[in-house]
């Protein structure tokens, strides 16, 4: 169609993935990116991209195996359970040396400033600076210091920064929400893997629980330690409504429906769990307050906020909504 899109890609951990599928979706109906405006895994997706780097990103991320992954995790024991110098460290390499004013798309990235208690743009300046300031979301990622800044997550104060493209003489604001509460109308795709590579996430997703506390598992259960049962399991791994019992499913006392027994089980999990929360109600802030022309909503509970391993099912699951998003937008024209 050809119209000029002021993009704005949320935060959300690993559904940031979802933006890739998103964007791809819009350049293949002909849309133009004019700006990007990102927070967190939106302001590292937006930057790559703004710097002509996303196909060689993907690449990239989809080809990481089991052992790929775990030596991606600098595990640090101050401020955050990872320093990220590894993991940001190859996306320079990727993207390069680069000031955000030499990028061939306007790009903001929003960090929090914690020193200062506010929200913070970068317009100019370093672009993996930015990026990485952006994308380090508390507790998992070690700050960022500059000079007398300690600059985090910019989801802390602005999960989805509609306000810095309001302003870009683009045709139109297309906003993708990774905490949406769409969770029933769009569960994560399956993506068939060979049984070796299938064995290798799963003992990946063991060896970070070990090594990494997000959550416990037992047979099949996520437990809670000393906390109130909650139902908030991904979608991916809740069973369908009213399955039928089998000999291996856990069961209730009636023996009438299958336990989902879901929620932090680590004080990591738990600080994350609650930081998605705050981000869920933030972006309706924001869309309330700016309304975005097409708004690509991706569901919280597709996967939990730490799950980097799901990147091919998360960009099909953005490439999907994306689609239905751009249907609805342009049946009404």
């Amino acid at each position: 169609m050809g119209k000029k899109v002021a993009l704005v890609l949320g935060s959300g951990g690993a559904r940031g993935y979802a933006h890739i599928g998103a964007i791809e979706e819009l350049e293949s109906r002909g849309y133009q990116i004019g700006c990007i405006a990102g927070c967190s895994m939106g302001a590292v997706i937006g930057g790559i991209h703004a710097a002509g780097k996303l196909a060689l990103y993907r690449e990239w991320i989809e080809s990481l195996d089991y052992l790929d992954l775990l030596r991606l995790l600098d595990l640090s024991f101050s401020l955050g359970a990872i320093r990220g110098d590894k993991v940001f460290g190859r996306i320079r390499e990727i993207v390069g040396d680069i000031a955000i004013e030499d990028l061939p798309i306007p790009f903001t990235a929003v960090a929090t400033d914690l020193t200062n208690q506010q929200e913070v743009w970068f317009q100019e300046g370093s672009l993996h600076q930015a990026m990485r300031a952006s994308a380090a979301i508390p507790s998992l990622f070690t700050p960022v210091i500059q000079g007398n800044r300690m600059l985090v997550d910019g989801g802390l104060l602005n999960p989805l920064p509609i306000v810095p493209v309001v302003s870009s003489h683009c045709d139109m604001i297309v906003a993708v929400n990774l905490n949406a509460t769409n969770h029933k109308r769009y569960p994560l795709p399956v993506i068939e893997r060979p049984p070796a590579a299938k064995g290798r996430f799963d003992l990946m997703v063991d060896t970070l629980s070990a090594r990494l506390p997000f959550w416990k598992r037992d047979t099949g259960l996520e437990l809670l330690a000393d906390a109130t049962v909650v139902d908030e399991a991904p979608l991916s791994e809740q069973p369908p409504a009213a399955p039928e019992p089998t000999p291996s499913s856990p069961k209730s006392a009636e023996g009438s429906h299958v336990v989902d027994v879901a929620g932090p089980a680590s004080l990591l999990e738990l600080v994350n769990h609650s930081f998605e929360v705050m981000q869920t109600s933030l972006a309706q802030y924001k869309i309330a307050g700016y309304p975005p022309d097409v708004l690509i909503n991706v569901p919280r509970r597709a996967c939990r906020f730490f799950e980097f391993y799901k990147a091919e099912e998360l960009i099909l699951l953005g490439r999907i909504i994306a689609r239905d998003a751009l249907d609805h937008y342009e049946a009404q024209l």
